[in-house]
């Protein structure tokens, strides 16, 4: 009899512990954000007092080796495991997530038609044009609308209101052109220059990470969020969809919490990828 309550108070706890690491975190790689208003002076939603709900968002960015298990090869121009992975569009990162969403028994959290041309694009260089509405409620991964990466990258609510993600020094945080090679780079932007020095993407986490744990946010490489580019009101069309964080080809002005970016749906690069996003 004392065997058999032994058993079962073992299984009771491996229970516990099981249910207890499912709800703690979800994921080791994602961050709880826990909902607000913006505090950070660097924002660009600071004045319009932008409100947000609790999230979960990815801590490092997706990697080659998440990639990979997800779709099955690898696009990138830098090749290693724990690498960002780029030359991805957005297109692509949508895929993603929904496809990453299916594998781990999730509802994805996008409706992707490949057939029918979405009428809100208007970017004469994308042929592609895939009509992408979302599934409000699902509980799988996306891409992270701009104000959602602002308020992590900017800390959220233990944010300090720090020029990059984590710092005002961003060689603290960020990999960009002058220190994403051999050596430090003076002078002018200078493409020649910056490829003789052989600087590439570098692994994920290797900077200091963010108030809220979060590495890469400012540098490595561009993020593409949800959004299309366009002044602050809500944005239904475009040409372009906005990136975030600079990456290691640009300037240090690039990898600023507020500075907005954009690129084609269907453009990629060797320092274009992204991060995912999920509700609470």
């Amino acid at each position: 009899m004392r065997k058999l309550w032994v058993c079962i108070l073992l299984a009771a706890m491996f229970l516990a512990s099981a249910c207890s690491q499912e709800e703690t975190g979800k994921q080791e790689d994602m961050v709880y954000v826990k909902g607000g208003t913006f505090k950070s002076s660097g924002s660009n939603y600071t004045e319009t007092s932008m409100t947000l709900s609790d999230f979960y968002i990815g801590k490092y960015e997706v990697t080659q080796a998440e990639w990979a298990n997800v779709m099955g090869g690898n696009p990138s121009a830098f090749k290693g495991d724990q690498l960002p992975v780029e030359m991805v569009s957005w297109y692509d990162a949508v895929e993603y997530c929904n496809k990453r969403s299916i594998q781990e028994g999730l509802k994805p959290f996008y409706n992707i038609d490949k057939d029918r041309k979405d009428p809100n694009n208007i970017n004469e260089n994308d042929q592609i044009k895939w009509t992408v509405t979302v599934n409000q409620g699902a509980n799988g991964y996306r891409l992270p609308t701009e104000a959602e990466w602002e308020y992590a990258a900017s800390g959220g609510l233990e944010g300090k209101g720090f020029k990059y993600s984590g710092s005002n020094k961003a060689e603290d945080v960020a990999w960009y052109w002058r220190n994403a090679g051999d050596k430090y780079l003076s002078g002018d932007w200078n493409w020649p220059v910056i490829e003789s020095n052989h600087n590439r993407t570098k692994p994920v986490g290797t900077r200091k990470s963010n108030e809220l744990g979060l590495y890469d946010m400012s540098g490595n490489v561009r993020e593409w969020c949800w959004d299309w580019y366009g002044d602050s009101t809500v944005r239904q069309g475009g040409s372009f969809r906005v990136v975030k964080g600079g990456g290691w080809i640009g300037d240090i002005s690039n990898t600023e919490v507020s500075f907005r970016g954009k690129f084609d749906p269907n453009g990629y690069g060797p320092d274009q990828g992204f991060r995912v996003v999920r509700g609470k």
